[in-house]
């Protein structure tokens, strides 16, 4: 029997769904394990590897010579695979260091530790019982995984109510933005909308969106942040830079006719962690507009010299 379909066996034994349990998946598991055609499941390993040149390469290197994926084969393996095994507490996600951000480069898996007794067990007399009891864990396993996970979360005041940003650097300066940023510079401003790197739609405050005429269904086109002002009749729209451009020219562009119908006049603020991340993209940011350091939060930098904050438009 090839270690591919037992693969798909074990997979099914472990409690996956049916589309979890098709090749890509027993090729991920096997990547994961480090099992190639003739290692004995005993001698499965846990290790840390990421998509591209782990999971992969390995496919590529020992199952599929000659035979590669398609490049974006790997989102299909980490959306509708890795999510799945996570899910089901038979992967960890990023166990090396969960502070990291969902879209990190350095994103990585591993196979648990519950579950890696259950595969090592594969053949054996032990098989039956390792699978009953991975089973009855199952639940309990998911929510500590979890709970790990949470812990690194960012905690974010809205109205009262306890919101939680995903790990990461681009949603700790998101959140310094809505405590420091705002208070000092947009005093009064409601916060009317939020993103998140796994939630998109965190914090929508749809019936503000809606009476300044912004388009809510657009949503690739909104910011990051926006906060409205309505003793000045001021919108800030406030892209964070940690990964992705400022607001430049060409995103100035974009952002007006988002807001044409809008009648507020339109700040624009481009965030960053500090000045060396600013630095980077100094040469990309549009004039009139505003630069902001979530580590020298009193004060700002403004691309135009006739004026300091205020809309481009009234």
């Amino acid at each position: 029997m090839s270690k591919i379909i037992e693969a798909q066996e074990i997979l099914e034994a472990l409690g996956l769904p049916v589309a979890q349990q098709n090749e890509m998946s027993a090729l991920t598991l096997l990547a994961l394990c480090d099992i190639k055609e003739d290692t004995p499941w005993s001698e499965a390993k846990r290790q840390s590897i990421g998509v591209t040149k782990g999971i992969m390469a390995f496919m590529e290197e020992n199952y599929r010579k000659g035979k590669p994926y398609a490049p974006n084969t790997r989102e299909t393996v980490r959306r509708h695979v890795l999510h799945q095994f996570i899910q089901a507490g038979v992967v960890n996600y990023n166990p090396d260091d969960p502070s990291l951000p969902v879209n990190s480069p350095k994103a990585h898996y591993s196979i648990t530790v519950e579950a890696l007794e259950v595969i090592q067990a594969y053949g054996t007399g032990n098989w039956n019982s390792r699978i009953q009891q991975f089973a009855v864990e199952y639940i309990h396993l998911r929510d500590r995984y979890a709970a790990e996970r949470d812990m690194h979360r960012i905690p974010l005041n809205i109205e009262g109510n306890e919101y939680y940003l995903s790990p990461g650097i681009h949603n700790e300066v998101q959140a310094a933005v809505v405590e420091e940023f705002a208070p000092r510079f947009a005093p009064g401003g409601k916060l009317l909308y939020i993103g998140d790197t796994e939630d998109k739609d965190l914090y929508v405050n749809t019936a503000g969106l809606e009476a300044l005429h912004l388009p809510i269904t657009e949503h690739s086109k909104l910011p990051d942040i926006v906060i409205s002002d309505e003793k000045r009749g001021w919108l800030f729209l406030v892209e964070v830079v940690t990964s992705h451009g400022p607001v430049s020219a060409k995103r100035v562009v974009e952002l007006e006719e988002f807001t044409k119908d809008c009648p507020y006049g339109i700040v624009y603020v481009t965030a960053f962690q500090n000045a060396r991340d600013f630095k980077k993209h100094v040469d990309d940011i549009a004039w009139e507009t505003e630069v902001w350091l979530s580590d020298t939060p009193d004060h700002m930098i403004h691309f135009n010299g006739d004026r300091f904050i205020g809309p481009r438009k009234q």
